[in-house]
């Protein structure tokens, strides 16, 4: 019998690209491909890339460059780009990178096994010449759904099962292999985005915003959750909008308690929110439904007006902050997250100050804060009143310094509150390890439980009810109250 062929699988980039990772290695599975977890094991490297900004940019290359060294000293015969780069340029990043033997649009998932196989084989595969894919489906939403079909879209693949890959319950769309032993798994809601923001290049090759049917969505999570997985994180580019195009905006709010009662999901988190979408009833779902984590990862991006109008964003400090007091008051543990960018072309001390007034009231759990570069394709690329590179890089070190302080603040007022922290890693040096309902998957920090100790009692994915009782940094320290336990298979549930 001949060898499989071998494949790994590197991810960069959000949790969106790590379901279309997850959705290439289904597929690959699927068609015969052995998948391993090192490049230096796999007959093909892929890398999938980021293409959001230039930092991001530079670990895909570096990556790719990387799983590329690895060629002629081992099993690696060929690495290939997927993702966001690779879509977003195309024929441009093949000429730029001769180094990675071939380079994938969204086109070609579909295809994946068979465009692996002629690289393989020695073959060339022509890249693509990036289109602007918001023109792939209709400008009205109510009409994408059909069109949709017809479009290759990551995460929303055709909805048959080779027999025996998956359990009768899903996925259906789409095609999908985990890659690791994780309690934790994003699920795709959507896909794209019909907004507009001045600084941001992903409606270009990411294109319109299309919903996953909720049919969809609750069979994956019916089938991670017969994986182990005990909480789902649902990402796109813009949750608020989920629905629009099925004729429901406030769909999700009948979708979360649907989930949030699927068997073995402990917890539900949505991510990705625009607060000028953030309606009432979202917020009352969000704050009281059980087992839906009040957590509300908000894309505020500034607040100062002015700036804000030039992002083609809405809103100021004052409704932001009112928006914050709204969910506060429903639920006083609720976790807030929020990216803000600053030297923003025509960005005013005025306006910096504001921002630094909204940053001292909101009392954030996570900030990340990132210095505006342009992004070729965007409209504040062609803006004039450009701030200097130094002025921009001091008024990121200030924010940045401003953030640290104020998310250390604001994890101190934690201790004394219960927290259910679901348990993610177990080391007997290290200690035990979980998150919190108000703090995500590698953004938002994380609990040390203790007076717990590594071996066969305590058990990742377990969700322990704990007080906190100190803080390091925005980090959480635990004790685990009296009467709950990670001890054995349905101990303390």
């Amino acid at each position: 019998m001949p060898e499989r062929r071998t494949v790994a699988l590197v991810t960069l980039g959000c949790a969106r690209n790590e379901v279309d990772s997850e959705e290439l290695a289904g597929r690959l599975e699927a068609d015969g491909w052995q998948l391993v977890e090192n490049a230096a094991d796999a007959d093909v490297a892929v890398v999938n890339t980021c293409g959001f900004v230039e930092a991001a940019k530079k670990d895909s290359v570096d990556a790719l460059l990387e799983a590329s060294d690895l060629k002629g000293h081992g099993r690696t015969q060929a690495v290939v780009a997927v993702g966001c780069m690779a879509e977003r340029y195309g024929k441009e990043l093949a000429e730029a990178l001769p180094e990675a033997d071939g380079v994938l649009g969204f086109d070609d998932y579909v295809n994946i096994s068979e465009r692996l196989q002629t690289i393989l084989n020695g073959g060339v595969h022509v890249p693509h010449t990036p289109r602007d894919r918001r023109k792939l489906l209709p400008i009205s939403p109510v009409e994408r759904q059909n069109a949709g079909a017809d479009v290759v879209i990551p995460g929303h693949g055709p909805a048959d099962l080779p027999e025996g890959l998956a359990p009768a319950s899903g996925p259906r769309p789409p095609l999908r292999r985990r890659l690791d032993g994780s309690p934790v798994a994003s699920v795709k809601l959507a896909s794209g985005c019909d907004r507009r923001c001045s600084f941001c290049a992903i409606p270009s090759f990411r294109g319109s915003f299309i919903s996953r049917r909720p049919g969809d969505v609750l069979n994956e999570t019916r089938w991670l959750a017969e994986q182990g997985v005990k909480e789902i994180m649902l990402v796109s580019e813009n949750n608020t909008s989920y629905g629009k195009d099925l004729g429901d905006i406030r769909l999700l709010e009948s979708l979360l308690p649907e989930l949030a009662e699927v068997d073995g999901i402990e917890r539900v988190r949505v991510s990705y929110l625009q607060p000028a979408e953030m309606r009432p009833g979202l917020i009352d779902v969000l704050t009281s439904t059980p087992k839906v984590a009040p957590y509300f990862d908000l894309s505020f991006q500034h607040s100062a007006p002015g700036v804000l109008r030039a992002m083609r964003r809405f809103g100021d400090t004052d409704r932001f902050l009112e928006l914050l007091d709204t969910i506060r008051g429903k639920a006083p543990q609720a976790g807030v997250r929020s990216n803000f960018i600053v030297g923003f072309p025509g960005e005013s001390e005025a306006d910096l100050a504001e921002l630094e007034r909204f940053l001292n009231h909101a009392r954030l759990d996570a900030i990340g804060v990132f210095g505006y570069s342009d992004e070729e394709g965007t409209e504040a690329a062609t803006y004039e009143n450009k701030l200097d590179e130094d002025v921009v890089a001091e008024r990121l070190a200030h924010i940045s310094r401003l953030a640290e302080e104020l998310v250390s603040q604001r994890a101190e007022e934690r201790v004394g509150e219960t927290v259910h922290v679901l348990v993610e890693s177990v080391d007997d040096e290290e200690g035990v390890y979980g998150r919190a309902a108000h703090q995500a998957p590698e953004t938002d920090g994380q609990v040390l439980l203790t007076g717990l100790t590594g071996g066969e009692d305590v058990a990742v994915g377990r969700m322990v009810e704990a007080k906190v009782v100190g803080t390091e940094g925005v980090d959480l320290v635990a004790e685990p109250l009296t009467g709950t336990s990670v001890w054995g298979e349905e101990a303390g549930r």
